[in-house]
C-alpha cells in the first residue's frame, strides 16, 4: 500500500498528471483527514496551545509553540504545509497545499488569503493537474484578502497589499500590490534596522 510520504514525495515533484488510482485513492484519504482535523479547529473554541497540537497533527510537523492562528482556518491536504517559527494566520485563510507551501518565520497572514499550489492545465480537451509549491520568506507580511498562486516564490521581508492575486516571484524587500500584483516600491530596511 502506498504511503503518505511517497504521495507527498510525488506531489513536490510536479508529475500529478501520472497520479495512479492507488495514489488518488490515498491523496483522498489524506483530504478526508484534513478536513475532520479542520473541522474539529473550526466548530469549538480551542486555546492556542491546542491549535498549535491540531496544526501539527495536521501538517505531520511541529509547529512552533509561538505559532497562532485564529480560526476558521480551511485546507484540502494539510501534510504540504510546513510552518516556521513565530508565524501568525489570521482567520478565514484557505491552503491547497498538495504543491507543497513554505511558510518562513516571523510571517503574518491576513484575513482570506488563498495560497493555491494547484491549478489545470489550459487545453479544454485535457484539464489535467499542474502542481507547483508557494514558497513565502521570512519577515513577509500578506494582506487580506491576497491570493497566491502556485510556483510563487516570496522574499523575505516583502509585504503583499491587501487583495493583491500574485502570479509571479515578488523580490525581498518589496511592496506589491494589485490584479495581478506589480512594484508599488521597494522597502529602504537599513533605516529600520537603525530604529
Amino acid at each position: 500500500m502506498i504511503t503518505i510520504e511517497e504521495i507527498l514525495e510525488y506531489l513536490n515533484s510536479d508529475r500529478v498528471e501520472d497520479m495512479t488510482e492507488e495514489m488518488h485513492e490515498c491523496s483522498m484519504r489524506q483530504s478526508q483527514a484534513a478536513i475532520k482535523q479542520t473541522m474539529e479547529l473550526n466548530t469549538k473554541y480551542h486555546t492556542p496551545e491546542e491549535i498549535v497540537r491540531i496544526m501539527s497533527e495536521l501538517t505531520g510537523e511541529e509547529v512552533d509553540e509561538n505559532f497562532r492562528l485564529f480560526p476558521p482556518f480551511y485546507t484540502d491536504f494539510g501534510r504540504n504545509i510546513h510552518i516556521g517559527k513565530n508565524v501568525f494566520i489570521n482567520s478565514g485563510c484557505s491552503f491547497q497545499d498538495q504543491g507543497g507551501i513554505y511558510i518562513g518565520d516571523d510571517t503574518l497572514i491576513g484575513h482570506r488569503v488563498v495560497l493555491a499550489t494547484l491549478d489545470h492545465d489550459l487545453n479544454p480537451y485535457d484539464r489535467h493537474l499542474l502542481c507547483a509549491p508557494i514558497h513565502i520568506g521570512n519577515r513577509v507580511w500578506i494582506g487580506a484578502g491576497a491570493i497566491i498562486t502556485r510556483g510563487v516564490t516570496i522574499g523575505d521581508g516583502a509585504v503583499i497589499a491587501a487583495g493583491a492575486v500574485v502570479t509571479k516571484d515578488v523580490e525581498e524587500n518589496t511592496i506589491v500590490g494589485g490584479v495581478p500584483a506589480k512594484v508599488i516600491k521597494t522597502l529602504d530596511v537599513e533605516k529600520f534596522k537603525e530604529v
